[in-house]
């Protein structure tokens, strides 16, 4: 039997903590490949998005609707590089976060615009033609103090509610079917404007303004459909290029153009509209601005674009009962 000197000498000894630090830090890299992976495809919608085909089901527009969504992957992800307390893919998180940032990052920067003095407070808004209540919502449209206001997917009874109930204080009104236009300045020439349908879902306006003239297109262009045969657009492009046909033409310096657009500025379909505009909430809002559903927006497809015009301030409303948010922007003529 060996004495206790003959088991301490043979005892191995235990391995040096420096190895033990190295192994740790080892893993650190070897963890999270897959999550690693993950995060570079992540970035790949964002990058390439333009190269998707509307071939297949306009996939490419659908993707191009909900473009700033794919950037949920990074917080996803990055929870998950936690949990697995991976370098790797922390490290490669950076790409998806950087690609996102550079292309929606001055989005979020505050104070665009400038702010300041305006010369015209204009708000657009779906009212919903299911609406239950309309007259809570002419009261909530009644305070936010536009200067002009535009109207969508107004039936004949609702339209004799927003017309009694604004009539105090916006004395000038036109409207062409579904659609509807009231001002607090003189509308010294109308005009129903020809987009493919059977009845009228655009009007032009000339506004006079102190500060002049300008032109106030009111819009609600055909709806999407995402169904088992795909992101079904068709009708809805035809109706982007017969109003952009017509707003290219417009003689007016000052263009207004507002509405339910049923598309987002990210989508390469509204580019026959959107050519030579400039959207009010891009350049003087902060955020998204997304209006559609109303209980939780998750795009921005009601639109205030303008031309010759500078935007100084713009901001989306609360719910007001339709199933979309209003739209207001101030104007520098």
């Amino acid at each position: 039997m060996p004495d206790r000197q003959t088991a301490v000498a043979t005892r191995k000894p235990p391995p040096p903590r420096t190895s033990a630090r190295r192994r740790k830090n080892g893993g650190m890299w070897r963890r999270g490949r897959v999550i690693a992976v993950l995060a570079i495809l992540s970035a790949l919608p964002l990058v390439f998005h333009r190269y998707v085909p509307n071939s297949i089901g306009n996939l490419g527009s659908l993707l191009d609707t909900f473009l700033p969504w794919v950037g949920v992957a990074v917080p996803v992800l990055g929870l998950a590089a936690l949990v697995r307390r991976s370098a790797t893919a922390g490290v490669a998180l950076l790409v998806p976060a950087l690609v996102w940032g550079l292309m929606f990052g001055n989005l979020l920067v505050p104070g665009k615009g400038g702010g300041g003095a305006y010369d015209l407070r204009v708000l657009t808004h779906n009212v919903d033609a299911a609406n239950p209540d309309p007259e809570k919502t002419a009261q909530d449209l009644i305070a936010a103090d536009a200067d002009v206001m535009a109207l969508e997917e107004l039936t004949s009874s609702d339209l004799k509610i927003y017309k009694a109930a604004f009539a105090k204080l916006y004395p000038y009104q036109v409207s062409r079917d579904t659609v509807a236009l009231w001002s607090k300045y003189p509308v010294v020439e109308t005009k129903s404007v020809d987009v493919g349908f059977k009845w009228t879902r655009a009007l032009r306006a000339e506004v006079s303004t102190p500060e002049g003239k300008v032109a106030v297109y009111v819009a609600h262009l055909a709806s999407v459909r995402v169904g088992t045969s795909g992101f079904t657009s068709d009708q809805r492009n035809d109706t982007i290029k017969a109003l952009g046909r017509q707003i290219a033409d417009e003689q007016l310096a000052g263009v207004i153009v507002m509405g339910d657009f049923n598309g987002t500025a990210n989508d390469r379909s509204l580019a026959p509209l959107t050519a030579g505009l400039r959207s009010a909430q891009g350049a003087a809002g902060t955020g998204f601005g997304f209006t559609w559903p109303s209980k939780f927006p998750m795009a921005r497809i009601d639109h205030i674009l303008v031309r010759g015009v500078t935007p100084t301030k713009a901001w989306v409303m609360s719910s007001t009962g339709s199933d979309h948010r209003p739209v207001v922007a101030e104007l520098r003529i």
